[in-house]
């Protein structure tokens, strides 16, 4: 493996038209993955494409008129510390944003490789593209925000920022919310009937702790395993399952954590208080997200959670 600083000019203009290359196939991936969901993002990374491949043909038409039609094989992972890519196009749920911000960084490497190289060229021809196209690639840093900005204008902008609230709802809120209810409501008989059974505050706690990371485990594997979300468009299994299995054991934690109070009737006062509250969120997040009228989802998830409550302090009082 070479230094930079070891690389003939011929080895650095071939070495530029790798990377415009490879450049050029990244931006095509991102259109490709998020032509379906933000198309006028995608076009935008197919016009930078466009770009690259333009880079690419001044510097071989430089190559050919200064060193003939043979053109070593050099690329990234054969020069000692030259910048590498970053593997995000590879991700299935390549996110928009992720996408922009890799787009600057991967303008700004490649203005500093241009500017490095022309520094190092003799050649009058070849140190004014080098310095013409650091200076242009400079110029593209800020390219993804400007476009950003033509998005706005155009109304562009906002049918993508639906698109992706709607896409924020099915991956992330949605399983979520399911693990929430589950967390929330499904802990609720065996917490209190192990809290009225025994009327220990840490009996009470271990139920607890051990029936939310339980149902935690258990909701995030069975939401992860349940669809792979490649013709649903939900996401990546394994985030929706972390969602929801985190959600489900902050929902049962909840009103579980009171119960390391030693004092067993003012832990179950605060566990009770909790209760609510969770259920309140719970009729919230339906109401924001989901689009269920505030006063059905109040009365869908406080009367079933009571239900559930009343059952375990029966059970547990009998």
């Amino acid at each position: 493996m070479k230094r930079f600083d070891e690389l003939g000019e011929a080895e650095i203009l071939a070495l530029a038209i790798a990377s415009e290359e490879e450049d050029a196939r990244i931006y095509l991936t991102f259109a490709q993955r998020l032509r379906g969901n933000y198309p006028h993002s995608a076009k935008m990374f197919e016009d930078m494409a466009a770009e690259e491949h333009g880079h690419r043909h001044r510097l071989l038409s430089l190559y050919e008129s200064r060193f003939g039609q043979e053109l070593p094989l050099i690329t990234r992972q054969d020069v000692k510390g030259f910048l590498k890519r970053n593997p995000i196009w590879l991700h299935e749920d390549l996110q928009l944003d992720a996408a922009r911000r890799h787009v600057a960084l991967m303008e700004v490497e490649a203005s500093r490789f241009y500017a490095s190289a022309a520094e190092r060229s003799h050649d009058t021809g070849t140190r004014k593209l080098l310095a013409d196209l650091a200076e242009e690639e400079r110029g593209h840093e800020s390219r993804a925000e400007q476009l950003g900005e033509e998005l706005k204008t155009s109304g562009a902008a906002d049918e993508e920022e639906e698109t992706r609230k709607r896409l924020f709802v099915l991956q992330i809120v949605q399983p979520a919310l399911a693990g929430l209810i589950d967390g929330s409501v499904s802990t609720l008989a065996p917490i209190f009937a192990a809290a009225f059974a025994t009327h220990d505050s840490w009996n009470a706690f271990v139920v607890g702790l051990a029936a939310s990371i339980g149902a935690g485990i258990s909701m995030g594997l069975t939401e992860a395993l349940s669809d792979d979300g490649l013709v649903t468009g939900r996401g990546h299994p394994w985030v929706r399952g972390a969602a929801c299995g985190l959600a489900t054991a902050i929902g049962g934690l909840g009103h579980t954590l009171p119960y390391l109070i030693p004092d067993f009737w003012l832990a179950t006062a605060v566990a009770g208080i909790i209760v609510a509250i969770e259920l309140i969120v719970i009729a919230w997040v339906r109401y924001r997200y989901m689009e269920t009228p505030f006063t059905s989802a109040i009365v869908q998830i406080v009367l079933g959670g009571l239900l559930v409550l009343a059952t375990g302090i029966l059970i547990g009082s009998s």
